[in-house]
């Protein structure tokens, strides 16, 4: 298990049908930091240092992936404080929630080959000023898990062209597009840098005994080190 910096509480929601909740809070665990549970239902982020919604299906992904749970107790303290600098970060399912709650632009709609994709994936790391990259290297390759039947990453060519001019591609597909991802976006941040939303799943690669590689815990160091320097993007 890494020493990360002492004290910093990284809360994990769980909705109704989340299942990577319990990974997530390991790979906080592992990256040295305190995973505090929070529910969908709770009014109250308990003071935590940042936030992870994880991967699953929220709300059995009724109506759309995300759409219900945009609307859980829980997010609107989440939405505030995301606004406020607060780091989140949205894996997977917690991806698209972060869309319907129009914190990060775009949608995630059905795989342009409309079949459910599991496998390692290539990415290339392209923003490490974000509160969740830091600890990555500019054009560094990792590998790291995906799976999703929605994870389709699209948006208007003006949206698409301001979040390339302005560096906001966190992660990006290389080798082969896995789901039709509009210009191979993996990964996506906010302006202000707090807020990443990525599909394919970092905390699933946080050791080799569980993963292919070790390549997704720096996503959760990175925002243990930012929330001790009183960072928040």
């Amino acid at each position: 298990m890494s020493k990360g910096p002492p004290d910093v509480r990284i809360g994990v929601v769980t909705f109704p049908g989340s299942l990577d909740d319990r990974d997530a809070a390991r790979a906080v665990r592992i990256a040295g930091g305190e995973p505090v549970a929070l529910w969908h239902g709770d009014s109250d982020l308990y003071q935590v240092d940042a936030v992870v919604l994880p991967g699953g299906f929220s709300y059995g992904d009724y109506l759309r992936c995300g759409a219900i749970a945009r609307f859980a107790p829980v997010m609107e303290p989440l939405i505030d404080a995301a606004r406020g600098g607060l780091p989140v970060l949205g894996i997977c399912n917690g991806f698209q929630i972060l869309c319907e709650s129009h914190l990060l632009p775009g949608a995630l709609i059905r795989n342009d080959h409309r079949k459910f994709v599991c496998r390692d994936q290539q990415l290339r790391v392209e923003n490490t000023t974000t509160a969740w990259t830091s600890g990555y290297q500019a054009d560094q390759e990792i590998v790291i898990p995906l799976k999703n039947g929605e994870g389709g990453y699209v948006a208007d060519e003006r949206t698409l062209d301001e979040l390339e001019g302005d560096g906001r591609v966190v992660f990006r597909y290389l080798e082969d597009n896995p789901n039709g991802s509009y210009r191979d976006i993996a990964g996506i941040t906010n302006a202000r840098g707090n807020v990443v939303g990525l599909m394919p799943h970092p905390e699933h690669a946080v050791d080799t005994v569980t993963g292919p590689t070790t390549d997704g815990l720096a996503v959760f160091s990175s925002c243990l080190n930012a929330a001790v320097e009183g960072v928040r993007a």
